[in-house]
């Protein structure tokens, strides 16, 4: 049945339902899909309230207006769901700083490149910097090889979305993800959520057991405990059925 109530206050402000509906005739799709034709608004109405479902405008700029017979309330519930799920997937980038110098010992820049591309492994940017201090300011050809080496050996994994420019006594690049690390990190993101989703919340049924686990074994150990207490009991009572002499 139409939930007269819910609907003179429900539906959001572009998505009209039950009473909301102005049109005096709807282009009726059924709640299996089908095409149930044109009627008049109070006809389509009776139809939802005969299936115990809504009526809910989808198209009201078509002529004449399209709407579909469904339970609003699941439909609202699954589109917050997917949002939710969509949003939980997205992949967060974020931009690291690594910085050198012009004169950056070698064990120093291969320890940094390893972080770096780590970092832009997991589908983040790198803004890779060189300070100079003093006159090394008149020697920026050494900070264009530094930053032309970073991209070199982080090609595999990054390109360069931002040349190398000054500002101030820094110079710098910005590297970026190539497309195929960056869908790589996209699905690993989707993976986790999955994961995270399926996984249980701390005190539920089967959480903290291994999937298919089952409890067995638990009921096996009361079984024996039960065995015991009838082996227990039993000299007792048979103790007890003994005549007594008069």
């Amino acid at each position: 049945m139409i939930r007269e109530q819910r609907s003179s206050r429900g539906g959001s402000r572009d998505q009209r339902t039950n009473r909301r509906i102005r049109a005096r005739e709807v282009r009726v799709v059924g709640s299996d899909g089908s095409q149930l034709g044109v009627m008049p608004l109070e006809a389509a109405l009776d139809r939802a309230r005969t299936e115990g479902l809504d009526l809910v405008e989808i198209s009201p700029m078509a002529s004449p207006p399209v709407c579909k017979i469904m339970d609003y309330g699941k439909f609202k519930y699954e589109e917050k769901k997917k949002a939710s799920e969509a949003k939980r997937a997205q992949v967060t980038v974020l931009l690291k700083e690594v910085k050198l110098r012009p004169k950056t010992e070698e064990h120093d820049y291969e320890f940094k490149v390893r972080n770096t591309r780590r970092f832009i492994e997991d589908g983040n940017k790198a803004k890779v910097v060189i300070q100079f201090r003093g006159r090394e300011i008149t020697h920026k050809e050494q900070g264009t090889a530094i930053l032309d080496d970073v991209a070199k050996d982080l090609k595999d994994v990054a390109v360069v979305e931002q040349m190398p420019r000054m500002e101030g006594r820094l110079m710098f690049m910005i590297l970026a993800p190539t497309p195929k690390v960056a869908q790589k990190a996209r699905e690993l993101v989707r993976q986790a959520a999955t994961a995270a989703k399926r996984t249980p919340p701390p005190g539920a049924p089967g959480a903290g057991k291994p999937a298919g686990a089952s409890s067995g074994a638990g009921e096996k150990a009361e079984e024996a405990d039960e065995e015991k207490k009838e082996a227990q009991a039993a000299p007792a009572a048979a103790e007890a059925q003994i005549p007594t002499a008069s």
